[in-house]
């Protein structure tokens, strides 16, 4: 047996990448560790394939296949970047063409769409809460929970306060406000880098309608007896690939990059805004990727029969059980 070759765990601290991820790309084909032991099973990795790791995760992340990334792997460098840099280019046309066919699509569907009677029968609400602040040295979590708007940030980067204030501005003046408080973060010597940036994930009830307006990783999930759907589309990279079969559901847990956003709070953002439905007995749940990150499965949890505050604090208490390692918040709201 080779003495200078590290043990998986070993390896996975090095490279960046979890255990999972290593067992994930030798299944592939993509990273054969060095060496296997017959009798346990153990795999054993050599430093000098720390840069062949990296790369693999790079070109998952940016959702190259399996098969154009083997065609990297074995190239010369200079052949490899030739190899990305045809890849991406082949993924700006198809992604131009495809917006002329979204366009078509949108004003289609636009033109179909029926007129519609809204209930204005206001439903009773009973909110619970959980604001923690997990494994993070600061608060940058922030959380609005009233019967008529419920709200979630995420902040990051140099202010505590951004999400909070955020919130302030968009429960005040709505979503203009909310955009010209991050603004205020944009200067000219760094356009694309911010000092600090939020997330936001909000709900406005009226009648018997669920506004959504959401940018970011927070998620909104609809219970309705046992079923649990999540309503709204996490906006990072992990997210989009996983959701276009590029990453498996394994690979995008595991990955290091499992939080990297694609698009978060800020002068010319577009949010996704979706309406929910909503009937006596529903519940709305709203979380911040400290809750559903490190808890791989909350459904359960969420479609409990107790009160909304017990959920929140079984949630809460289930991913300080996880580990509990970015502020986590949770909302939870029963209609009746």
């Amino acid at each position: 047996m080779t003495t200078d070759l590290w043990t998986i765990g070993d390896f996975a601290r090095e490279s960046g990448l979890t255990p999972k991820a290593l067992r994930l790309y030798d299944e592939l084909g993509l990273l054969r560790p060095v060496e296997v032991d017959p009798g346990s099973g153990y795999r054993r990795y050599a430093p000098a394939q720390l840069t062949q790791a990296r790369l693999v995760a790079t070109l998952r992340l940016v959702g190259m296949p399996l098969v154009r990334i083997q065609e990297v792997l074995q190239a010369r460098p200079a052949a490899a970047a030739r190899l990305v840099e045809a890849y991406w280019l082949q993924v700006e046309q198809d992604t131009s063409s495809r917006r002329d066919i979204v366009a078509v699509l949108v004003h289609q569907l636009e033109s179909e769409e029926p007129t519609m009677t809204t209930s204005t029968h206001t439903l009773r609400s009973e909110i619970g809460t959980s604001h923690r602040l997990g494994g993070r040295a600061r608060q940058q979590d922030a959380l609005i929970a009233t019967p008529g708007l419920l709200a979630v940030a995420d902040g990051f980067g140099e202010r505590s306060d951004l999400a909070a204030a955020v919130l302030a501005a968009y429960e005040s003046g709505g979503l203009d406000d909310a955009v010209a408080v991050v603004a205020s973060e944009v200067t000219d010597a760094l356009p694309d880098a911010p000092r600090s940036g939020t997330t936001l994930t909000a709900v406005a009830i009226e009648g018997r309608t669920a506004s959504v307006t959401h940018v970011g990783d927070g998620r909104v999930w609809h219970v309705r007896g046992q079923q649990v759907r999540q309503v709204t589309h996490d906006h990072t990279v992990v997210a989009a690939l996983l959701d276009s079969g590029q990453l498996t559901a394994d690979e995008a847990r595991s990955h290091p990059h499992l939080n990297l956003l694609n698009r978060a709070l800020g002068p010319g953002v577009v949010p996704d805004e979706v309406e929910v439905g909503l009937e006596p007995g529903d519940r709305l749940v709203l979380t911040t990727d400290g809750v559903h990150s490190p808890v791989e499965d909350l459904a359960a949890l969420l479609a409990s029969q107790v009160t909304a505050q017990q959920v929140a604090d079984d949630v809460a208490n289930a991913v300080a059980a996880a580990g509990e390692p970015d502020n986590h918040t949770i909302i939870v709201v029963d209609l009746s």
